[in-house]
């Protein structure tokens, strides 16, 4: 179902993105991969960008092609890096590189954003988040987030929170719905990638090792990459503003602790 397709994908050269794009390509897709890093094995066509400004999302969508089938948002950082620059490659990148791609999205096709299971909260912190999600383009990040005093500790999680936020909101939104392009999510749990221990610095070990004993082991980027690409396909033509934990089994986990059943 991804044979002949053109799928663009973020965070092409390392963890989840990587085998992403190798994937897609053994299923027959047309793999444009996007980092900030080349990648150590190149899958078809490369554009090395930073999504982190709006003028590096104008340069990476004029680097690619007029017409695509799926756009996986992967790209992403840890968040030791500080809030501010969390928060724009992590949501506002994103957000802008897709809103800048949706008219070069055939009828059909596809928007993929790998949240994370730490966007959980996203309803508990529903005012903070669409206060964030309101904001249009890329807006003055350091601005919200003095207004509702967020530490550099929290940038990562609200990122995520926002982006599942966001994936309901434009499933629906007419530069999307109009031409029936789905904005769906995945939200991995603790994955062994090279940024879990940069994970391990943001959230603690104990927060890290509990996650991971909840479900039995760590996902591996293999555990990700088809629930992803199953998204792009037309296998998935009628799932639409939806989010898919693929995570061991944590959500549920965290479900039946936080509401008591």
């Amino acid at each position: 179902m991804l044979f002949g397709k053109t799928i663009v994908v973020t965070g092409i050269s390392s963890g989840i993105g990587a085998r992403i794009g190798e994937l897609a390509a053994a299923l027959g897709a047309d793999v444009i991969g996007v980092d900030v890093n080349a990648p150590a094995a190149p899958l078809g066509a490369f554009v090395k960008a930073d999504i982190s400004s709006a003028a590096a999302i104008a340069d990476l969508a004029r680097a690619l092609p007029s017409r695509i089938d799926a756009l996986c948002n992967v790209a992403g950082v840890s968040g030791v890096s500080g809030a501010a620059k969390t928060l724009a490659i992590n949501f506002y990148g994103l957000r802008a590189l897709s809103e800048a791609l949706a008219p070069r999205l055939r009828e059909g096709g596809a928007v993929v954003n790998v949240a994370s299971i730490a966007g959980y909260g996203w309803r508990a912190n529903l005012d903070r988040a669409k206060a964030f999600v309101d904001a249009p383009g890329f807006p003055d990040i350091a601005a919200l987030l003095k207004r509702f005093d967020v530490p550099d500790g929290e940038g990562y999680p609200l990122s995520k929170e926002l982006l599942l936020l966001w994936t309901l909101r434009a499933a629906h939104q007419p530069l999307f719905r109009d031409r029936g392009v789905r904005v769906n999510a995945v939200s991995p749990g603790p994955v062994t990638t090279p940024i879990l221990k940069e994970f391990r610095r943001v959230f603690g070990d104990p927060r890290v090792d509990e996650d991971i004993a909840r479900v039995g082991r760590a996902g591996a980027p293999a555990d990700i990459a088809p629930a992803a690409l199953f998204l792009c396909s037309d296998g998935a033509r009628w799932i639409n503003g939806a989010n898919l934990p693929v995570d061991g089994g944590l959500e549920a986990s965290i479900n039946a602790s936080v509401l008591g059943f």
